[in-house]
């Protein structure tokens, strides 16, 4: 009876790693979608910090890894330049959420630094982390992509290359959390949340406050 108490709450502590580290990685493709795709592939292919299932190896291909590097390379340029970031925002808003899908799927069922023998959370229904991944990229690509115009007119696009370069500090950042501390990616959620939130209440308040007296 304890051994299998024991068992299931260890199963339990796996299901919640594994979950982790997928909604890290999802929440890192929808602020680049190369990023997360492009350290899964490198670090299963060149270190044993993860491991990933059969449906998702060919993630660490070398050609895979190239074309990754030639799409982030781009992405990196784009995104940094006032009004094209808008126009590659809208054409990422398709890549984004299925790299998000990817992600998170891929990432969920391996086993990595953390989780040496993942759970069967969603072997059955491989389409589950996926839709899961997708959801959470579309959130955080949707509120990248609301904020980046206001930033940029804000700041006369002086602000593109620095919250573009913070962006994919943070993509990079969560992308080897989650791998390798998983639990640390409630902190980021967190902190991205309330980022949010309050950049939206001083952006309220700036309204109103420009708002001319009637």
């Amino acid at each position: 009876m304890v051994a299998r108490l024991l068992r299931k709450r260890v199963c339990d502590a796996v299901h919640v790693l594994e979950a982790l580290t997928g909604t890290g990685l999802a929440t890192a493709a929808g602020l680049n979608a190369y990023i997360p795709l492009l350290v899964i592939g490198l670090t299963a292919r060149y270190t044993d910090w993860i491991n990933l299932p059969s449906s998702w190896a060919w993630l660490s291909n070398g050609w895979v890894v190239l074309i990754l590097i030639v799409l982030l390379a781009v992405e990196f340029i784009a995104d940094k330049i006032p009004a094209v970031d808008t126009v590659n925002d809208f054409l990422q808003t398709l890549v984004r959420p299925t790299a998000g899908g990817m992600a998170f799927a891929a990432g969920s069922g391996s086993e990595t630094v953390t989780v040496s023998d993942p759970a069967d959370l969603f072997t059955q229904k491989l389409w589950v982390p996926i839709v899961i991944g997708l959801l959470i990229a579309l959130t955080v690509h949707g509120a990248k992509a609301t904020a980046r115009p206001v930033v940029n007119v804000a700041t006369a696009g002086i602000g593109a290359p620095l919250v573009s370069t913070a962006e994919d500090i943070t993509s990079t950042g969560l992308s080897f959390v989650a791998i390798l501390i998983p639990i640390l990616v409630i902190l980021f959620l967190v902190a991205f949340v309330w980022l949010f939130f309050r950049w939206r209440k001083r952006r309220r308040t700036r309204r109103l406050n420009s708002t001319p007296a009637a």
